[in-house]
């Protein structure tokens, strides 16, 4: 496992918007720029919340069918052995393999009470949540690709192993942000050096943005702007 970032970055790179985020591992050129974040089937339900930040905790979900043999599945608990193992904040992912993905929903008020009282700041699935106001009210993440009113047969198949989210592959302790625009992923060799980059990055845009709202705009003052550097 990497070692945990410090801090003082984490609340850096909590600071950041998703698109300052993307843009700014961009320059990095560690990753194409069509990889790193989640696309648009995984919603963030809260955009008004500050942007989320933690450490993955991944689990494997299906319950979109009763089971085969007599008695319920079994409840699990030590996917919190799991979560508690990961550095905090923590983030949990948790993938629905299920034939009908989101359903029945793992994650509702008590879960949700739970994994708060486990340093987690949020879940994000392909499948569905629920309790919905009582996680807005609690300022609790939640990235879904759908809600439930149900928990149908969700059960627990796998802990801490490869999941993907929207097209993104995540492991148990990969960095994730998230906020409005959707989740990425942040990569961890290069996360304490972002914030410093990102705050060029918006200066250089805020100069732009001035020079189109100034009445001395001009297309050739813009070009000049421009060729003094990409932003």
């Amino acid at each position: 496992m990497n070692t945990p970032l410090a801090p003082e970055h984490l609340e850096a790179l909590r600071r950041l918007d998703a698109c300052t985020l993307a843009n700014t591992i961009e320059t990095f050129h560690t990753r194409l720029r069509d990889e790193g974040f989640m696309d648009s089937s995984i919603r963030c339900l809260f955009p008004s919340l500050r942007p989320m930040l933690g450490y993955a905790a991944t689990v494997k979900i299906r319950g979109s069918a009763p089971p085969t043999v007599d008695g319920p599945y079994p409840d699990r608990t030590d996917w919190w052995d799991h979560i508690a193992s990961q550095p905090a904040p923590r983030i949990v992912v948790i993938q629905d393999v299920a034939t009908r993905p989101g359903l029945g929903a793992l994650v509702g008020e008590v879960h949700m009470n739970i994994l708060q009282a486990l340093n987690c700041v949020g879940v994000v699935t392909n499948g569905a949540v629920r309790s919905i106001p009582a996680a807005e009210r609690a300022g609790f993440h939640l990235f879904s690709g759908s809600v439930s009113v149900s928990h149908a047969y969700v059960h627990i198949i796998e802990i801490g192993t490869p999941v993907e989210i929207g097209g993104l592959k995540i492991r148990s302790g990969d960095l994730l942000h998230g906020d409005q625009h959707g989740v990425q992923s942040i990569p961890l060799g290069i996360a304490a050096q972002i914030p410093p980059i990102a705050a060029r990055i918006s200066a250089r845009k805020r100069e732009l943005i001035a020079l189109c709202q100034s009445p001395e705009f001009s297309l050739e003052e813009l070009r000049a702007a421009i060729a003094k550097g990409s932003v």
